[in-house]
């Protein structure tokens, strides 16, 4: 096997774990929000919570300049239905 082929096993192999992490990650966190949901918590207030989780963490890893960098794409990302469950059509 070739150099070049190895590293491409490897690196399908290392995009195939971190594939795993994200199906695991989101499997938890889907499940908390169930709990949540279950004890009351209202959807909007369980959302604003992750989203603010979700930035502080962020902000802690890579700094405030590089969320906010990422934040600015977000409107483009919305509009374009990444983050839609269900899309309707007109």
């Amino acid at each position: 096997m070739t150099t070049a082929a190895a590293e491409e096993l490897a690196f399908s192999g290392e995009e195939r774990a971190i594939a795993e992490k994200k199906r695991l990650a989101l499997a938890y966190l889907c499940e908390a929000w169930d709990d949540a949901l279950a004890e009351g918590v209202d959807p909007e207030i369980l959302a604003h919570a992750a989203l603010f989780t979700a930035l502080s963490d962020l902000i802690c890893t890579y700094g405030e300049e590089a969320v906010a960098d990422l934040a600015k794409g977000l409107p483009a990302r919305i509009q374009a239905f990444e983050f839609s469950l269900v899309r309707t059509v007109q």
